[in-house]
């Protein structure tokens, strides 16, 4: 290839990079005030986003339209991953608020497995020794402290990043993520119905908590818990595969 067309092909990689960033830098805004519904007021939108199109700037060098995902998709899971490391470098939740969340998964995990059944609020109460009213202020205080998305727990371990990663030489690497995701898939399945629910409207319908409450008619606060208290049920159930 002559000089002449190696500039050609260079600037044509480089229109088709800075015209993915200008028609996707609308979803680094939505995917931050997404985020920002249940994240506390210490957090800055803009932090975020800058943070996301870091991420979107990742995700248009690094994208391969030919392993079938579009680019919106792939780039979405890039932008959350930015925005999640980024508030994991200035954790705002005191290491209590973490040890109660290790806590309430351990507690459900060790309900779960000697009911065979869901946990329920007051069971998970009672293992711990506190009120409902102090195991519902746990689940709002962490709510926050462990972000959970399909694509967080997919693409990410307990501590950051890539269970699996693509680049990695690992010619089972692709198995094994197919194998996550089917167990995730089943997990979620194997959640009470209302949580469930909360879980779609949140991640597939992008409705924020005040908006699920609406159609639960429920209070924003009670949507909270919930989706922490499935947060903490996928994560119990999951464990072995979030501690590798």
């Amino acid at each position: 290839m002559s000089a002449g067309s190696c500039l050609v092909y260079s600037d044509v990689q480089k229109n088709n990079f800075d015209q993915l960033v200008r028609e996707h830098a609308g979803l680094v805004k939505r995917i931050a005030h997404h985020m920002m519904g249940r994240l506390p007021d210490s957090v800055q939108v803009d932090d975020l986003i800058q943070a996301g199109m870091i991420g979107l700037l990742e995700a248009s060098r690094k994208y391969d339209g030919g392993k079938g995902a579009s680019f919106e998709t792939y780039a979405g899971i890039r932008i959350r991953g930015a925005m999640l490391d980024e508030i994991r470098r200035g954790d705002w939740a005191p290491r209590s608020v973490h040890r109660n969340a290790r806590r309430i998964t351990d507690a459900i995990k060790q309900i779960e497995s000697e009911k065979g059944r869901d946990a329920d609020d007051s069971e998970v109460a009672a293992f711990l020794g506190i009120s409902q009213d102090e195991y519902h202020g746990i689940l709002r205080d962490s709510a926050g402290c462990r972000l959970f998305s399909y694509e967080e727990v997919a693409e990410k371990s307990e501590n950051g990043f890539e269970v699996f990663n693509e680049t990695a030489p690992n010619p089972f690497a692709g198995i094994e993520r197919d194998a996550f995701q089917t167990q995730l898939a089943e997990a979620i399945k194997g959640l009470p119905e209302r949580e469930q629910l909360i879980l779609a409207l949140y991640y597939d319908e992008e409705l924020n908590l005040k908006e699920i409450g609406a159609v639960l008619g429920v209070s924003e606060s009670r949507v909270s818990q919930l989706h922490s208290q499935a947060t903490h049920r996928l994560r119990s159930r999951l464990g072995d595969w979030l501690t590798r």
